[in-house]
């Protein structure tokens, strides 16, 4: 992984003590609230129902023991001993204090980490696919130009106020499980048919009010002009993108507004202008940066696993989390596990300080010390030992992470909601945790098979509800919580928005509601493989339509 040079670790040291005096300012009174806000976003933290909240960056989710053990320590000293993982690869802390903010920011310093464009009208935390480097499905490890577009884009003067922040996601793969194309930029690097690599630009996507899935506005842009035709979509946002209307000043709602060609025909020939300027990437820097992304030295082993199966055969638990946890290495012998956040009534996404501790120690013991962090708000363990799982497994239950739920129905997206966010209209997290009580047996999640449901607690779409296959949208009507429920959405490869069904449902019956649209899936699938999705867009929403509503 990249570890900081001295420039890095001299940007991350003078942001801290800029920072620690105007926190500083801010206790003491001479500066307001108005005049603090900008500069604390700057840096990560916002100021929430109870209390800050601080995000830390994890760019493109990939980071080592020693900082997970970080993130505890830190979950321990600051918070009330847990840390949220979130949807764009980070990890956020509830309970901050104002007093505290300089000295977590420093401890992160100490770990090469920080909190800077977590917030704001910037470039945020590049995320990536969370088995980059280790699945058997990627052209390249997109992680070195994940870290190339970071450096660019880490303090650019010209892109630090743009109209609205700005999210880039890279992929490798044909597979997208990095959600790239509801990004702002997604960029997919792919193999032409001379064996040349290059990248594929999706531009304008992105949730919220309108959601949008980002059209392909130049199919292969040389690698080495990456950077260059990313500075060249960024300068058109900034100069033409809206600052009069916030709900409208995404880079989508201008691909809506221009036109896709016409607003093509500006970004080539912005990278017209540019494209043989500085921002072309020499190779001998590429080769440096792909020198730290270079894979541990893995034995080729077998394919399969005497332990992993003798285990399978008697104990269910693990049989199901080998079903659902795992996905297929590059290497023979090795695997990647997916950690899950999810327990049966927990909260999605959030892990306590010991349970950190004990992923970071599982990583430098079975994981040739590396983690990542999912855009489903998992941690993965990108390198394991087939033969190392029945061990591997044993530790987990012990930390009480071994849920065998991975991309099953309680395998939930859901955002903070009113619990903690100032923004959302409706609760979230009480919604996510009575789904999994409900569908919680490993019987009854088998029997429903792949399904994936995200939960936002307002318009803003933190928990990616367009595109769960069902969607749950927190609304509050005349003083109450109802859930829009959308149908239909997917985050993948084949992205679409999902559509909404009808009214609403109150806090007391969107569960049962969900029952209904599971059990109707159930009745009319065309057999066992048939997922939730595919039957979806098989036989369309009437018969869920009539199911929650009754005919027409």
């Amino acid at each position: 992984m990249y570890k900081y040079d001295q420039y890095d670790q001299a940007m991350v040291d003078a942001r801290v003590e800029e920072f620690r005096d105007q926190a500083r300012r801010r206790l003491e009174g001479k500066l307001t609230e108005d005049q603090f806000k900008p500069l604390r976003l700057m840096n990560g933290l916002y100021l929430q129902l109870h209390a800050y909240m601080l995000r830390v960056a994890i760019p493109y989710g990939t980071l080592n023991s020693q900082q997970m053990h970080a993130l505890a320590d830190i979950a321990d000293k600051y918070d009330r001993g847990y840390g949220h993982f979130t949807t764009r690869q980070n990890i956020q802390y509830n309970w901050i204090k104002l007093e505290d903010a300089g000295d977590i920011l420093a401890d992160l310093a100490k770990v090469e980490m920080h909190a800077i464009q977590t917030s704001g009208n910037c470039i945020r935390n590049i995320s990536s696919d969370h088995f980059a480097g280790a699945t058997a499905d990627e052209v390249v490890d997109p992680r070195p130009y994940a870290e190339l577009l970071r450096q660019w884009s880490s303090f650019h003067p010209e892109f630090s106020y743009l109209p609205r922040k700005f999210k880039i996601a890279v992929i490798a793969s044909d597979t997208d499980r990095a959600a790239m194309r509801l990004h702002d930029i997604g960029i997919q690097i792919v193999e032409n048919d001379a064996g040349e690599l290059g990248a594929a630009f999706y531009v304008g996507g992105g949730m919220g009010r309108t959601p949008m899935i980002a059209p392909c506005i130049n199919p292969f842009v040389p690698l080495d002009r990456l950077v260059t035709y990313a500075e060249a979509c960024l300068r058109v946002y900034n100069r033409y993108g809206r600052r009069d209307n916030k709900y409208k000043a995404r880079i989508k709602i201008l691909v809506h507004e221009t036109g896709l060609e016409d607003l093509k025909a500006d970004i080539e020939a912005e990278f017209e202008k540019i494209r043989f300027g500085v921002l072309r990437l020499p190779d001998q820097e590429v080769r440096r940066i792909e020198a730290y992304f270079a894979p541990p030295p893995l034995e080729v082993g077998s394919a399969v696993s005497q332990a992993l199966d003798a285990r399978k055969d008697t104990d269910a638990a693990f049989a199901q989390f080998v079903a659902h946890n795992l996905n297929p290495h590059r290497v023979p012998g090795y695997t990647s596990v997916t950690l899950s956040m999810k327990p049966v009534g927990g909260i999605p996404g959030d892990a306590s300080d010991a349970q950190m501790d004990a992923i970071a120690d599982l990583a430098e013991r079975f994981g040739h010390d590396e983690l990542r962090i999912s855009h489903e708000q998992n941690v993965i363990l990108p390198h394991v030992k087939l033969d190392d799982l029945p061990e591997l497994f044993d530790q987990l239950v012990a930390a009480d992470i071994a849920e065998g739920n991975a991309g099953l129905i309680t395998d939930i997206i859901a955002c903070p909601g009113m619990d903690f966010c100032a923004l959302a209209t409706a609760r979230s997290i009480p919604v996510a945790q009575r789904i999994s009580e409900r569908f919680g047996t490993a019987e009854r999640q088998a029997e429903i098979g792949e399904l994936k449901i995200k939960i936002s607690g307002c318009i803003n779409a933190c928990g990616h509800h367009h595109v769960g296959h069902i969607g749950i949208l927190g609304l509050e009507k005349k003083g109450e919580e109802f859930y829009q429920v959308t149908l239909g959405g997917s985050a993948n490869e084949n992205a679409s928005i999902g559509e909404i069904v009808g009214r609403g449902f109150s806090s007391e019956e969107v569960i049962d509601a969900i029952e209904k649209l599971v059990d109707t899936y159930l009745g009319l699938r065309s057999g066992k493989q048939e997922t939730f999705l595919e039957a979806y867009r098989r036989v369309g929403e009437d018969p869920f339509k009539e199911a929650l509503y009754g005919a027409a």
